[in-house]
């Protein structure tokens, strides 16, 4: 974060700001460790689908995973090619399927036995063949907090290996069809690299099923969920790609013809972005002392929806005393609060706030609860 050049912005608060030298450094960092072993990014436009950022994903060379027909609208319009857009979500409606289908995306990712009835249907009924990827409940703990969990039995997510027998099945009567691969995410925010290399495990043993009954897959996407470190960002802004890229060189058993692919979003895009805020109140307390700011949970909803952590700084204090604050936000909900008990400088109504890391699910998840706008963002 570039203190002086959000200082004499004057831009109207809140806002996002976006350091794009952060952001090409981590694509970089990404790009060189993944073509060591010729592994594919497509960047997971959730995490933010702003114009700026999605161009630099397009300059690299990463295709896109898309979770809804406006985000693939959109990286078509970006200039993405149809063949490098992967396509999930548990809920695809006709008219999505329909666009998939009309654009010859990579892969439509089907989540659910149900869901390929219906682009069997929706192919057949536009004379065209579906290009689809199976997403697999594997059944593996990411070990993250359980709204961002999502390979387990018990998730909505994807096909779970109990339903096989009749997946197969339905395979069998499907003409309109074309198997192209198997799909996997667990989680999201996961640190720890174990949870991966038990996905590998589960995808050796699991992609050896559908060998079995005669379908290959071509290529495996094992999805993303690589994390970030939330509480230094400065000198820890990239991830580990290279332990996360070279696990699966090490665990996973690739046959010579498949590709593997990935879907990374947090951990390309999470530090170059900062919410920009003006404290609005000092307001003294009996048991704490409140920031209260003019950005809040409608900004930036990580920290009332996840109990997520992002690192706050008062970017213009001059008291070197840390002092205990509860740093809150204006919305009527006593949720609006981005962190309790944070060691600050002693502040002062009028001075800017950053909350760090949030270039992803930030900006993307803003909300016009109270009627509220966000200001444009910068991007320097």
């Amino acid at each position: 974060m570039n203190r002086s050049i959000i200082q004499e912005s004057g831009k109207q608060t809140p806002y996002y700001a976006y350091d794009i030298s952060v952001l090409k450094q981590t694509i970089d960092r990404a790009r060189v460790e993944a073509n060591k072993y010729d592994y594919h990014i497509h960047y997971a436009l959730k995490a933010n689908s702003t114009e700026p950022i999605v161009r630099e994903m397009l300059h690299a060379g990463f295709g896109v995973d898309c979770v809804s027909g406006q985000e693939m609208e959109l990286a078509l319009a970006q200039g993405f090619k149809s063949t490098q857009i992967a396509f999930a979500g548990v809920g695809k409606t006709d008219w999505e399927i329909d666009n998939a289908i009309n654009s010859g995306i990579f892969t439509l990712n089907v989540e659910s036995i149900e869901e390929l009835i219906v682009i069997e249907e929706r192919a057949k009924s536009l004379g065209k063949h579906a290009n689809v990827a199976l997403r697999i409940n594997p059944d593996v703990n990411a070990r993250t907090h359980h709204y961002i969990t999502t390979g387990l039995e018990e998730n909505k997510f994807g096909i779970s290996s109990w339903m096989f027998d009749r997946l197969f099945e339905t395979l069998g009567k499907c003409n309109h069809i074309e198997f192209k691969g198997l799909h996997f995410h667990i989680g999201s925010q996961i640190r720890d690299l174990e949870p991966f290399r038990n996905l590998c495990t589960r995808i050796n043993h699991l992609q050896g099923v559908f060998i079995d009954h005669g379908y290959f897959p071509s290529h495996i996407n094992a999805g993303g969920g690589l994390g970030v470190d939330y509480d230094d960002p400065d000198s820890s802004s990239n991830p580990d790609f290279e332990a996360f890229f070279g696990l699966f060189d090490t665990y996973l058993d690739l046959h010579p013809s498949q590709t593997l692919h990935f879907e990374l979003g947090r951990s390309l895009v999470a530090n170059c972005g900062d919410l920009i805020s003006k404290i609005v109140f000092v307001k003294e307390g009996q048991k704490t002392n409140f920031l209260i700011l003019d950005a809040g949970m409608t900004e930036l909803i990580r920290p009332a929806l996840y109990q997520a952590f992002h690192k706050i700084e008062n970017i213009e204090a001059v008291s070197g005393v840390n002092y205990p604050y509860d740093v809150v936000g204006p919305i009527c909900e006593s949720s609006d609060c981005f962190g309790k008990a944070v060691m600050l400088p002693e502040s002062r109504r009028g001075e800017l706030v950053a909350i760090r890391s949030a270039g992803a699910y930030g900006e993307c998840m803003a909300n016009g609860y109270n009627m509220r706008t966000l200001n444009p963002s910068m991007f320097y």
